[in-house]
This record gives C-alpha cells, structure tokens and sequence, in this order.
C-alpha cells in the first residue's frame, strides 16, 4: 500500500480523529494514491497516521457508508471498484437531484461562494496546464458541491456528496484504465455554469447541469 499519506499530529477527540482519518483517506483514494481495488489495512494505516486503530476503523466504516470502500469479513477494506450498474445509479442519483439543487441555489446564490466557485475554475486550469488529473478530480468535486450546497436542503447536499465521491473515484479508474476523462470540455462547460449561475439564470444553470451530466454520462466507459 502506498504511503505518501502524511503523519497526523495529536488530534482532539477519538470523532474528530476518525473524521480527519477519513478526510486524509478519501483524498488518498480520489487523487489516485490508493486506486480502485487497493486493500486498506487498518494496522498500516493506524502506523502511517501514528494512532491506534479504533479512529481507523470509524473512518473506514464512514467511507464504506459512502460507498468509497467496501468491507468484508474475509478482504477487510478494498478501495470500492465500480461496475456497470454502480455508474448507471450514480449518474442516475446525479440527474434527479443536481440539477434541481443547482436551480434552487442559483435562485439566490451567495456572492462569497460565486467567487469561490471562480477560484476553482482557476485551479482547474492550473491542474490542467500541470497535467495533475488526480488533483483535477478533486477541484472539480469541490466546483460541484459549492453550487449544489447552496440549495437550501442538507439532505440533497448529503445524498450528492455522496455521489460526487463516487464520480471522482470513477475519474481515478478511468485514469488507471488510461481512459483520460475529457477535462477540457469538463473546464468549458463548468465555465459556462458558472456564468449562468453569476447571472442568477436558475432554469439556464438547471439545463447546462442536466447536458453536462448527459455528456459526462455518454463518455463514462466501463470494462
């Protein structure tokens, strides 16, 4: 297993050590570092993040809850591989909820966040100057939650998260497969989201939304 995962200094609290463990993992698993397949074991782990494993077991249950790992009495903790039918129920989720949570936060979307949202689409075109898709994946996931968060409703936020989660895993296997993701369409196309959004165009950020997931959809390859 790899181990460019960075030693944790002392952390308060056994919730908010599992928390950060489980922040550390899943940007391990999205930007590629631990790949789809990879067995995560709790005592290297615990070792890497100089804890015990009790933190490392709570934040491996919590992935395993997002669909980010899955656990097994027999394997333990896998890096989640997604199949098919997985991709088809996640862009599934995605087009019944995004759009909609997009056109409620575009509505009444808050200035400090638009320009947040700018700022990714800034470290997008960094990460895609720099040829770093693996940190791509994970500003492109921050750019999608900033417009869907402001929705109003946690539980959208929650359920799209998620999903967001298994998008940017599916981005990792693609890279792993050598199947690179269109990332400059995905730049245009957000670029144009975000004008919409800056414009407070609720039902033009609901339709780009609906043809940037379709899009994505009809380039998602799976072995």
């Amino acid at each position: 297993m790899a181990n460019e995962v960075p030693a944790l200094a002392s952390l308060p609290g056994l919730s908010s050590r599992a928390s950060l463990i489980a922040d550390a993992i899943r940007d391990s698993i999205l930007k590629g570092i631990f790949p789809p397949g990879t067995e995560l074991v709790e005592r290297q782990l615990a070792e890497m993040f100089g804890i015990s494993k009790t933190p490392v077991r709570e934040a491996l249950i919590s992935l395993a809850r997002s669909g980010l790992i899955t656990m097994s009495p027999n394997r333990g903790s896998t890096v989640r591989v997604l199949d098919e039918a997985a991709v088809r129920s996640i862009y599934e989720m995605r087009l019944l909820l995004e759009p909609h949570a997009v056109r409620r936060a575009t509505e009444d979307f808050p200035s400090r966040v638009l320009k947040q949202a700018r700022q990714t689409l800034e470290d997008a075109r960094d990460a895609i100057d720099r040829a770093d898709y693996g940190e791509l994946s994970l500003v492109n996931r921050r750019f999608h939650r900033l417009l869907y968060s402001a929705c109003g409703n946690p539980l959208i936020v929650v359920a799209l998260d998620e999903v967001q989660d298994q998008l940017a895993l599916l981005a990792v296997s693609m890279l792993w497969r050598d199947e690179s993701p269109s990332w400059e369409q995905e730049y245009q196309e957000h670029r144009r989201l975000c004008d919409a959004v800056g414009a407070g165009d609720a039902e033009r950020a609901a339709e780009l939304m609906t043809a940037h997931i379709e899009a994505s959809l009809e380039k998602t390859r799976v072995s």
